[in-house]
């Protein structure tokens, strides 16, 4: 199988991590192990535990890692890390990485149906199990696709789209990407049409609610800082706006201490910080990388170290 995928800002996410060789890292999203296969580089009798849920992933990704005996490849969702690996006996580790969004390898493989620029069934299951876009597009009412398509692609014409739905599936079901992608062309002015990617926000709102991904989100991350060792890194790269405020959000939570009214003279919480920001501002790609890989330009890299 030729699963393609560039690590983004690889570099910058290992030296995040901050690797220690007897240490133990969590690669939540594994990927085409490119992350992966630098963490295992660098560990002599450490462990690193491998996670993801595309069954394509996890099958590259054993091929890839076999010739380090510190990896472990797990087909699981990053959310479910604490149990799975606390049924292994882990309790601590040092370092996780997670990052979001999809693959390229995902992305150029026409028939998974996440792409608008191929015509494929739609489908965008990231598990390839489940609920599909064909399921969301063609069952879903058309204020519950507003929602999505408003909340998750942050798309103005979420109404117009919904609505737009609903009157062509009322005649048959929506079954391919292309399908789709001419009715949210089709709802949308001229002007708009005319934009580089109109379909991209609709694309990936209904993507993101297929793979729940911000619940997941916000379920791993807490799985991750619940599994850290004091000094252990906490490494997510994201790429999009609504998964970078969540992060941002959880890293500001953890890293707070006073949580009394402002006008307290003293100080009766007790609360103290959980962690430290490694990086107060997100780290972007180079110029040299946006460059070679155009999809690294949305990409945001906080890390977070456990107190």
């Amino acid at each position: 199988m030729d699963f393609h995928h560039v690590s983004v800002m690889l570099w910058e996410c290992i030296d995040g991590l901050a690797i220690r060789p007897d240490g133990i890292y969590v690669d939540g999203t594994a990927g085409g192990a490119g992350h992966s296969s630098e963490i295992a580089k660098r560990l002599v009798s450490g462990k690193l535990f491998s996670f993801d849920q595309d069954p394509d992933a996890v099958e590259t990704a054993r091929e890839r890692l076999k010739a380090y005996s510190c990896a472990e490849v797990i087909e699981s969702n990053f959310s479910r890390m604490d149990s799975v690996l606390r049924e292994k006996g882990v309790e601590e580790i040092d370092g996780v990485l997670l990052d979001l969004g999809v693959s390229s390898h995902q992305l150029d493989q026409r028939e998974r149906g996440f792409s608008y620029q191929g015509d494929a069934p739609l489908d965008m299951r990231m598990s390839q199990k489940g609920l599909s876009a064909r399921d969301v597009v063609n069952t879903y009412s058309v204020e519950e696709l507003t929602r999505i398509l408003r909340d998750f692609g942050e798309e103005r014409f979420a109404y117009q789209i919904a609505r737009n739905i609903d009157k062509h599936r009322q005649s048959k079901p929506i079954e391919t990407t292309l399908e789709l992608a001419d009715i949210i062309k089709g709802s949308m002015p001229a002007a708009a049409r005319r934009e580089k990617n109109p379909c991209k926000r609709s694309f990936q709102a209904i993507r993101i609610a297929v793979n729940e991904e911000l619940d997941v989100l916000e379920i791993g991350l807490d799985a991750a800082f619940s599994m850290l060792r004091s000094g252990g890194r906490l490494v997510v790269l994201t790429f999009h706006s609504l998964e970078d405020r969540i992060v941002k959000q959880k890293f500001a939570g953890w890293c707070k201490g006073c949580t009394c009214p402002p006008d307290f003279p003293t100080c009766v919480c007790g609360n103290r910080p959980k962690a430290k920001l490694i990086n107060r501002k997100p780290i972007l790609a180079s110029q040299e990388e946006l460059a070679v890989n155009p999809r690294s330009k949305s990409a945001k890299l906080r890390i977070l170290e456990k107190l």
